[in-house]
């Protein structure tokens, strides 16, 4: 059961985004008693404890590796209107089989009911069974089982065992052709190429592009730019595939293309980057440099993004009718008196006036989605439209996503638990959860607009449903949340060089802002996950400072961290240029001083840019100021408010936490109120064995933490969770601290937490800060009572 990656202040152990090992459901059938871990239907499975169950490739995420196997079926039950199956896999040659897939087909009229021991989808008759991650590797001479129950009398047929024929006489298939080559610019002296790709069970590795009966080029990528031809000829072109194991397959069909003309046929060249030389609050005023043609420039286009807003004959335009606070992207085209267009101009980003930070002018409402909330917590990207979150947010932010251990870029494509021990220093070392991210299947009733997921469609999971609801609240920005409390190991290493950081932040945008999924369980893909995210939050726990255990600290963390910042600024920048919107980038920052100096350049100093002067805003810790974890490493003997409003004077501690003194440290510093959004919580910290002490509790001894939600989330509960299930609790509030608990009474439990009262308190406060707007962490702890509270506050 996965458990969220903590933001804690001192000595935080607790929330690491971890599973319990998986169970097994039995089911029935009649009298027919059928082997654990039966599921019905073909969404994706889930263990009885709400565990995710993750169908595997290799252990290392990679594709499906062919050897010489075999595949056979077999009835081990029957009763006339159905019957049980079983098939066998063995391995019937000298090195491991790494992963399998068998595909059959069944007669219409029988159709596949619950499965066992693989992961089985089907679109009409066609079946295709995945090892699951404890049976995809068989050794040589061994063999592995999986089974399912049928409605009907028909067996299977046409049987393929990853790609080949299940009795092993063809497992060794070259891969198809590629698509037709398709121009994707033709100059004097080149001719760029595309093409669709081929497929193949093994997995395609490369592409040998031929000009003619030369082979000019092997490439990994689908296209490629052939250069060095001459003009007015022509040329033509086929592409072969190789696949994993060095085996090629037919070319695809030929294309022929032919140069253009040199001398006076050649388009215009590129205009000037345009200059901004005026800026309201709803209007551009640009001008740019005239580009150069041997027929003369008539004319040029003006590009706000990808759509064209004028076409003018002089060297500027003014832009009208845009909105206050806003980022647009120009670029410009110019056309010759022969009507050809040249190359665009070099993108010009300019922000209107007004508005303050926020595109809208609207306050922020930014809520946290936890990846692994929709196994044992069952909260599902429609629970933010059930529960009417998703009307009311702003903004959500994905968490997390990891950091490849060893290529330090984005991680992806890996169905790798992590760690049940919080002091494991490698707990979240190559983790993450590709099949909630992209690959679970979703039922009609589980998605956002009532489709149900088929199994050949490249984008499923959390990442579709997120599709799916921006659709439905087109003004609603996804972020995606990169490290928390557990995933942060890496960052040091991340932002060491200029070489570094330019290419992890590279593949973060190669993944998550162009959508180019790695491929696991035949989704994702290049593309597949386009237009789902609006830019980035990071949250490095914590820069130059103590985190999770085994985290890389440098002395040289505050001015990495910087320049890591700058480096996505740059990047997005560029990308929102190409794309024609703004790519947002936040981060989530400490609310204790000491963590602050060690790791934040927060100040604008002597026109150095700060930390701030890159990021559109920041989530700031307001919550997580005292608590008690699984392991009792932290605060265990003494209770303490994990998110007061204002210092309470009884608090023993030296640090004296409050929000007031955590937003007031940005404040003086010089940080722009407007790019601080406070941070509140959905869930509550407790102890348990509290004594009273004449004060219900408050700031008194304990025993260790209270049960929590889940058995390995001692001291953790969801707000909803905590007024169902924790017996005889009595809120209080406290007016001059702001701050609400509950108490069971004398050697009882003692929680914290924020309810509708004290984020009433705050976002009203915050108002009269100027504040940018709030965050929540996180969003499955309530039902829409907070998520109500906070939105009527901050209207």
């Amino acid at each position: 059961m996965p458990t969220e990656p903590s933001r804690h202040l001192t000595n935080p152990t607790l929330n690491t985004p971890r599973r319990r090992p998986l169970t097994r459901a039995v089911a029935t059938l009649g009298a027919l008693l059928l082997p654990a871990a039966a599921l019905i239907g073909f969404a994706a499975p889930a263990s009885s404890a709400g565990a995710p169950a993750h169908p595997a490739t290799s252990a290392a995420g990679k594709p499906l590796k062919a050897a010489s196997a075999t595949a056979t079926f077999a009835k081990t039950g029957d009763w006339g209107s159905g019957y049980q199956g079983e098939w066998t896999v063995k391995n019937t040659g000298t090195t491991a089989v790494d992963g399998w897939t068998v595909e059959w087909d069944l007669p219409s009229g029988t159709a596949v009911g619950a499965y066992w021991d693989a992961l089985i989808t089907g679109s009409g008759t066609h079946y295709t069974a995945k090892n699951r991650e404890y049976n995809g590797s068989i050794p040589p001479g061994g063999s592995v089982s999986f089974g399912f129950v049928a409605t009907g009398s028909g067996t299977p047929a046409g049987c393929k065992l990853n790609g080949g024929a299940c009795d092993g006489s063809s497992t060794d298939t070259p891969p198809s052709a590629p698509g037709k080559p398709e121009s994707t610019g033709v100059t004097a002296t080149s001719i760029g190429l595309k093409w669709a790709a081929a497929t193949d069970a093994k997995g395609i590795k490369e592409y040998d592009v031929y000009r003619g009966t030369a082979k000019v080029a092997t490439v990994a990528k689908l296209a490629y730019t052939d250069t060095g031809l001459t003009a007015d000829t022509e040329y033509t072109y086929t592409v072969v595939a190789r696949n994993l194991d060095g085996k090629t397959g037919p070319a695809s069909p030929a294309a022929t293309f032919r140069t253009t003309k040199s001398g006076s046929d050649q388009p215009p060249s590129a205009p000037g980057t345009p200059q901004a030389t005026a800026v309201t609050d709803t209007s551009v005023a640009l001008k740019w440099t005239a580009a150069t043609s041997d027929k003369g420039v008539k004319e040029y286009d003006v590009y706000r993004g990808t759509a064209k807003v004028a076409t003018v004959a002089k060297l500027a335009y003014t832009d009208t009718g845009l909105q206050p606070g806003t980022d647009y992207t120009y670029t410009v085209v110019a056309r010759d008196t022969a009507g050809q267009t040249g190359p665009a101009s070099p993108p010009l980003t300019v922000r209107t006036t007004g508005g303050g930070t926020q595109p809208s002018g609207d306050m922020i409402k930014a809520g946290y989605f936890a990846q692994w909330g929709i196994y044992g917590r069952a909260y599902t990207v429609k629970s933010l439209d059930t529960t009417g979150a998703a009307a009311k947010l702003t903004h959500i932010n994905y968490a997390f996503s990891n950091i490849d251990p060893n290529n330090l870029t984005c991680l992806n494509g890996v169905t790798k638990a992590t760690g049940s021990n919080p002091q494991d220093p490698n707990q979240g070392d190559g983790a993450g959860d590709s099949w909630a991210d992209y690959e679970k299947g979703f039922s009609s009733g589980e998605s956002v607009n009532g489709t149900q997921d088929t199994w050949d469609q490249p984008l499923a999971g959390n990442f579709n449903q997120l599709k799916q609801l921006k659709a439905k609240y087109p003004k609603l920005k996804v972020m995606m949340s990169i490290g928390g409390w557990t995933y942060s190991k890496y960052f040091s290493d991340v932002v060491k060089t200029d070489a570094s950081r330019q290419k992890f932040v590279k593949s973060c945008i190669d993944m998550y802002i162009k959508g180019n999924l790695p491929v696991s369980n035949g989704r994702g893909g290049n593309g597949a996950a386009a237009g789902i995210f609006d830019g980035f939050d990071i949250d490095w726990e914590w820069p130059g400072s103590e985190g999770h255990a085994g985290n890389h600290i440098s002395k040289e963390d505050k001015a990495g961290n910087t320049l890591l910042f700058a480096e996505f600024r740059k990047q997005l920048d560029a990308q929102g240029a190409a794309d024609g919107k703004k790519y947002l980038l936040s981060a989530f920052t400490p609310a204790d001083p000491g963590k602050i100096e060690a790791g934040w350049d927060i100040t604008t100093k002597d026109g150095t840019p700060s930390v701030f002067d890159y990021m559109d805003y920041a989530n700031v810790q307001g919550y997580d100021f005292h608590g008690s974890g699984s392991d009792n490493s932290w605060e265990p003997n003494l209770t303490g408010h994990q998110g007061n409003l204002y210092p309470d004077a009884k608090d023993p501690y030296t640090t004296k936490f409050s929000v007031e003194k955590t937003v007031q440290t940005y404040l003086d510093a010089g940080v722009d109120s407007r790019k601080l959004v406070l941070g509140m919580a959905f869930y509550g910290r407790g102890w348990q064995q509290v004594t009273d002490g004449g004060v219900h509790g408050v700031w008194q001894k304990a025993n260790g933490a209270a049960p929590g939600q889940f058995p390995e989330e001692s001291g953790t509960r969801g707000y909803d969770n905590l007024l169902a299930s924790v017996p005889n609790l009595t809120v209080y509030h406290d007016e001059t601290s702001v701050a609400t608990y509950g108490y069971t009474g004398e050697n009882g439990q003692w929680w914290t937490f924020d309810d509708a009262w004290s984020i009433g308190k705050k976002t009203a406060w915050l108002k009269s800060k100027r504040l940018g707007g709030a965050m929540v962490w996180e969003m499955s702890g309530d039902s829409g009572t907070l998520m109500t509270a906070l939105d009527n506050g901050l209207r």
